[in-house]
């Protein structure tokens, strides 16, 4: 009997001892894929991007050649549609810059202030109600707010500003500004937070008033990272599609005057894209052109803004 119990012992030990062995290398197995898995879906958005920017260049290629790249990036005219098309961005462009400074214009002040209230002033009980109301204004849908620069905002400067036309680039630049607004506020804030205590404590030591001290201590310490929120800002306005199309209007017009109908660049891919463009047309080709511009734009801004957290950052 003892050898029977101690045989069957045995067999369970090594058939323990088996199974501890195969839970092992399957655990090892499955670590040792974990890099390889994680690898792929990080490569995912870099691939995305790659393809992106091949499809654009691919395409962007066959406009350039029947429509000269110095033409296209000089040329005041944009007819498309005329007898004789002409194709130059700088109406379009024109019209991207002035509305996105216009919407930083009104976001910046705005932002900076909400940001500076609730960082330096809100106690935490009015902070946690101001800020989740604030960015509500973040979740709008864009459309809404297009229609809401049509029907409200243009009437509105019209009747304080009757020289303004009933499409024009001022009204969907001060909406564009409203909606960045949680953007900025929310970014700067988080800026303002991480300045250690001890830095206000310090200076309120000196004698200086809590306004001195945020304007000459706090915001000088997180200077890059509200730089950085208001150049995603800007890029955010640039890449603003539904305002600008429903409040802007369609003219492709070359002049500075805010009172006048203008189109970004967004605004004439949406227009292209609807229909208008035969396939394999230059009017067709030309979308991607305009797309590859944005494209560069934006990534320019981008690459601005992670300049200049890294240049003015401050380490505590």
């Amino acid at each position: 009997m003892a050898t029977n119990s101690n045989l069957n012992s045995g067999t369970n030990v090594s058939e323990l001892i088996a199974k501890n062995k195969e839970k092992k290398s399957l655990n090892n197995y499955f670590e040792k894929s974990i890099p390889g898995i994680l690898f792929l879906l990080a490569s995912i958005t870099v691939l995305t991007t790659i393809g992106i920017l091949y499809t654009l260049v691919s395409q962007a290629v066959q406009f350039f050649m029947e429509v000269p790249i110095l033409d296209f990036f000089t040329g005041t005219e944009l007819n498309p549609l005329s007898q004789n098309p002409e194709f130059g961005i700088l109406p379009l462009l024109n019209g991207t810059i002035i509305s996105s400074l216009i919407a930083i214009l009104v976001a910046g002040p705005i932002g900076l202030m909400s940001a500076i209230y609730l960082s330096e002033y809100a106690t935490d009980k009015v902070r946690k109600v101001l800020k989740p109301l604030l960015e509500i204004l973040a979740g709008i849908p864009t459309i809404v707010y297009g229609f809401f620069a049509f029907t409200f905002v243009t009437p509105l400067i019209r009747y304080l500003w009757p020289g303004v036309e009933a499409t024009n680039i001022l009204s969907p630049g001060i909406v564009m500004g409203v909606m960045i607004i949680p953007m900025i506020a929310s970014l700067s804030e988080d800026a303002m937070n991480s300045v250690p205590n001890g830095m206000r404590e310090g200076s309120l030591a000196m004698g200086t008033t809590k306004l001195e001290t945020t304007i000459k201590v706090v915001i000088p310490a997180a200077f890059s990272g509200i730089m950085a929120s208001f150049v995603l800002g800007i890029s955010r306005a640039i890449g603003e599609t539904m305002i600008v199309t429903i409040a802007s209007g369609s003219s492709k017009n070359f002049t500075f005057d805010i009172r006048e109908s203008m189109q970004t660049m967004t605004a004439f891919i949406v227009e292209v894209s609807g229909g208008e463009a035969p396939a394999g047309s230059t009017l067709h080709y030309s979308l991607y052109a305009v797309a590859l511009t944005l494209f560069v734009f934006t990534l320019i801004m981008n690459l601005l803004a992670k300049y200049v957290s890294r240049k003015f950052r401050e380490e505590y």
